[in-house]
């Protein structure tokens, strides 16, 4: 597979870096935040398993870490699997935290600035959360 296009979409948040990861790295948190993942998470196993539009999808967490990865692995039901690397980084006495966008094998660039788009509107809530 040839290098896919990036988009690295970030924002800053005016709280502690690990009280950030600590609330966003929990999958039961995420739904509040996190708009593709409205529906909730249901823990499967190792896994957590969200209904979406693209119906079921199978998603799997990088282990809790001193490091502020949350990067995870999406499965849809189609087999197709996305890797989402998100990170959460010291800034002074807040925090960036990012998200890497990968333009998939045949989306159309319309559909990946979408994308980058509805990231940074899901970081803006996860800010608005943690700045209250």
């Amino acid at each position: 597979m040839s290098t896919m296009s990036a988009k690295i979409v970030h924002i800053s948040i005016a709280r502690d870096w690990r009280e950030v990861y600590d609330y966003a790295s929990r999958p039961e948190n995420m739904p509040f935040w996190a708009s593709g993942l409205a529906s909730g998470l249901t823990q499967d196993g190792d896994d957590w398993i969200a209904e979406g539009t693209l119906g079921t999808a199978r998603v799997r967490f990088a282990p809790r870490n001193d490091f502020g990865v949350i990067d995870h692995w999406v499965t849809l039901e189609s087999d197709l699997q996305v890797y989402n690397a998100l990170r959460i980084v010291p800034n002074g006495d807040g925090c960036e935290v990012m998200f890497t966008v990968l333009q998939l094998p045949g989306m159309e660039t319309a559909q990946f600035m979408a994308d980058a788009a509805h990231v940074m509107r899901d970081l803006k809530t996860l800010k608005e959360l943690m700045e209250r």
